[in-house]
């Protein structure tokens, strides 16, 4: 290409090419590239330009080549398909009238910050540094699938998608990308249609603080098998779709305080398998539509029962601490709400964790309600006998019944006895009659205070006593099995 083939715009590229100058086309500061489609031949630069001096542009010795434009609108495409390029490339702020194509491109560093586009093809791109599209409006997908990125990622601020548009692919395919560094999408980052991370390895942090992720009923961010190296970051995160993080493995924090999820006809969040240090809820609003968390593993689970949404699926749910620290009447409602019905383990993962801060009590009425839970899926005969252990002993976790039973018991007893006495068996050998000790015989099994055998009730009396040591001895048998669960459990 020679120089006389050039536009006045496009000799001022060339001749800061290989100064590594900028190239200003803006005609004030601040100015939007939305208004790129306007712009005329006095800012225009052809894509097929800017390849040729990407990759055989000319060269000054000492100098080192840097493609920097702003603010210019690059009609034609910009082919750069298993290009090698040495050079950084900064086209901040510019209009593009096509996709630009870098599949398989091996690039330095690349900066779109602010620009327009309307879509990018960069399947399988080598960037050394970092890759850089701060604020960008993207009006169709980008793909950037099998991506290694040495550096950073930055998508803050950028809008990707356009609303009312429906995309038979992710807006932003980021799966099975490789990024050495943190991958950071917050500032008011939008996608209009699903942003895809799953099988992705990103090792620094993840950031979606305050972005808005609109693909109502579908999948809004797929992240299933994602590997991050340190937290992700979701905090005030509005989604309108599913969010997925099935697999996931995120050593740090999973932090979506202040979040809204919302996917009212299906699974809002589906986070089965995931393996993190923290999962946070502070502050967030009621999840709409379900929450997945079988077979999680939490060291930190921190949310509040009103967060929990009508539906959950806690089965194999495994965590160290639960916070913030509530009544287990609150705590319970969630456990009633489980889409698998009654699961035994997501009840001893709460008893375990009211014992590790010292709330035996509570840790106690949780294993209660377990109990009654699992009475409801037994057999009519076995309801029964479990009534009737909750009935006097709370299934021994609440052995104070027992003794109000057997106080309230004797009392009558004592009481009916000492009003009528019965008649003496051998007068001349009988004990003296005592009414206290006469019930105790008949109330305890396993106690004789001699009572019972020198003494007998006749009529409604003598029924009176039968009732007394079947009562006893019901009482005496769920005690020990309440009791004996009890200390099991410890």
């Amino acid at each position: 290409m020679e120089i006389t083939e050039l536009t006045a715009a496009e000799r001022r590229v060339w001749e800061a090419f290989p100064l590594g100058r900028t190239v200003d086309f803006c005609e004030r500061d601040g100015e939007s590239a939305e208004l790129g489609a306007g712009w005329g031949p006095e800012r225009t630069v052809r894509g097929e330009v800017l390849r040729w001096l990407l990759l055989s542009g000319p060269r000054q010795d000492g100098e080192v080549p840097v493609l920097r434009v702003t603010g210019a609108r690059i009609t034609g495409l910009l082919n750069l398909h298993y290009a090698e390029v040495a050079g950084p490339i900064h086209l901040w702020a510019c209009y593009f009238d096509e996709v630009p194509d870098l599949y398989g491109a091996q690039l330095r560093q690349l900066y779109l910050g602010r620009s327009v586009l309307p879509g990018l093809h960069a399947t399988a791109l080598r960037v050394d540094g970092s890759l850089r599209m701060t604020g960008c409006r993207v009006r169709g997908p980008v793909r950037l699938g099998g991506a290694r990125i040495s550096g950073a990622v930055f998508f803050d601020g950028a809008h990707v998608g356009e609303e009312g548009v429906t995309y038979a692919e992710p807006v932003l395919a980021l799966n099975r990308v490789t990024i050495d560094d943190d991958f950071q999408a917050g500032g008011g980052f939008r996608a209009h249609g699903q942003v895809r991370l799953s099988g992705s390895v990103i090792s620094g942090n993840i950031t979606f603080d305050d972005a808005v992720f609109n693909n109502p009923g579908g999948t809004a961010l797929d992240a299933a098998t994602l590997s991050c190296g340190s937290d992700l970051h979701a905090m005030r995160l509005r989604s309108h779709g599913r969010v997925s993080l099935r697999g996931a493995r995120i050593p740090g924090q999973l932090n979506f305080a202040y979040a809204r999820l919302s996917h009212p006809d299906g699974v809002a969040l589906h986070a089965s398998s995931l393996t993190a240090g923290e999962l946070w809820f502070r502050g967030a609003a009621p999840v709409e539509g379900a929450v997945n968390l079988r077979r999680t593993q939490l060291d930190l689970l921190h949310i509040a029962p009103e967060t929990w949404p009508d539906e959950v699926l806690l089965s194999g749910l495994t965590y160290g601490t639960l916070n913030p620290h509530e009544p287990p009447a609150r705590r319970l409602q969630a456990l009633e709400r489980d889409g698998d019905g009654y699961v035994p383990y997501a009840y001893e993962q709460l008893t375990s964790a009211y014992r590790r801060v010292g709330d035996d009590a509570a840790a106690r009425t949780v294993q209660l309600a377990k109990q009654r839970r699992h009475r409801a899926t037994l057999a009519w005969y076995a309801r029964a006998w479990g009534h009737l252990q909750d009935v006097t002993v709370g299934y021994g976790f609440r052995p104070t019944r027992a003794a109000v039973w057997l106080l309230s018991l004797l009392l009558v007893g004592a009481v009916t006895y000492a009003v009528r006495e019965p008649a003496a068996l051998k007068p001349a050998e009988s004990p003296k009659f005592n009414s206290l000790f006469y019930t105790l015989d008949l109330l305890l099994p396993i106690v004789d205070f001699g009572q019972e055998k020198a003494y007998a009730s006749q009529g409604a009396y003598q029924w009176f006593g039968y009732a007394l040591v079947v009562l006893g001895w019901t009482l005496a048998t769920t005690i020990a099995a309440g009791v004996t669960r009890a200390i099991s459990r410890q």
